[in-house]
């Protein structure tokens, strides 16, 4: 189930959702009767199918890989690159149902690139598919980054919906946090608009980032971190120093879910993290 993407792909280039899913969600993968990962429409080649298996051996050294493709060439042409290789991914066609051979549901699936091309409105029906397919205690990560994976971002979801949205940026180089804005996943990358949660969080990131300039003297990550102290005082952060040192910052899937169309309501300041983190926060599933 499913249409052929692009095929867009490169070494390392999805490294940065590898990392938080190595580090922020070993637990799930440690807790797995069946490591079971799926790779949902990894592309023309299957470089980042195995630079997940070769991350995730890291946390589960029994980790079983997965690699699914709408297009039977892709897969017959994944097999034969790796074909005699010990321990190689498995590889197969298929789509949203995730059906892997052999059976089983997955703890983690990743969805990277794919969703891009839909239309908006058929997001919640792709997320509510692939959710029902996962294991108990599983974790789905859906997102978008540009061609050599320094701008990323990316929802978590578990099976009883959203929880989170991160933004994953390389910050050599990085003019303010909302360039990461056109690689927003496809349920959010046309709600950048005044009154929408994610355009409040980018606009109170850049406002953030500049305030906090002095701080780029000693380098553009103790700007960052700078940006992410201040932000935590007013958006529900669900992570901390540690991750945003690789300039990645997560927060709750409420403040930024997108809001019903007609009944926009900008986010008034006065109210502060209590409105953020009670309120909104608190309805993403």
């Amino acid at each position: 189930m499913g249409t052929v993407t692009r095929g867009t792909t490169g070494p390392d280039r999805l490294r940065r959702v590898e990392r938080w899913l190595a580090g922020t969600q070993a637990r799930r993968l440690r807790a797995a009767a069946d490591p079971l990962v799926v790779d949902l429409g990894y592309g023309a080649r299957p470089v980042t199918v195995t630079d997940l298996q070769r991350w995730l051996r890291r946390v589960r050294p029994d980790v079983r890989v997965v690699g699914l493709e709408v297009s039977p060439e892709r897969v017959a042409a994944a097999r034969a690159a790796l074909a005699g290789v010990p321990g190689a991914p498995v590889f197969a066609v298929g789509g949203f149902e995730l059906a892997v051979p052999g059976g089983g549901d997955p703890v983690l699936v990743r969805a990277f690139n794919v969703l891009r091309q839909y239309d908006e409105g058929e997001v919640a029906a792709a997320w509510e598919l692939l959710r029902s397919r996962l294991a108990p205690g599983g974790l789905l990560v859906e997102g978008t980054c540009d061609e050599l994976g320094r701008r990323s971002t990316w929802v978590a979801l578990e099976a009883g919906g959203p929880v989170s949205l991160t933004l994953s940026v390389r910050l050599g180089g990085l003019p303010q946090p909302s360039a990461v804005a056109e690689r927003l996943p496809k349920a959010l990358i046309h709600r950048n608009v005044p009154g929408e949660g994610v355009h409040d969080l980018l606009r109170a990131a850049d406002d953030a980032w500049a305030r906090a300039a002095p701080e780029g003297t000693f380098g553009a990550r103790q700007r960052w971190l700078a940006t992410c102290r201040a932000l935590r005082r007013d958006w529900p952060v669900l992570d901390g120093p540690a991750r945003w040192r690789l300039g990645e910052l997560t927060v709750a899937w409420g403040a930024v879910a997108p809001r019903a169309r007609g009944r926009a309501v900008r986010h008034d300041p006065a109210h502060g993290a209590g409105n953020r983190a009670g309120g909104r926060a608190g309805s993403g599933g």
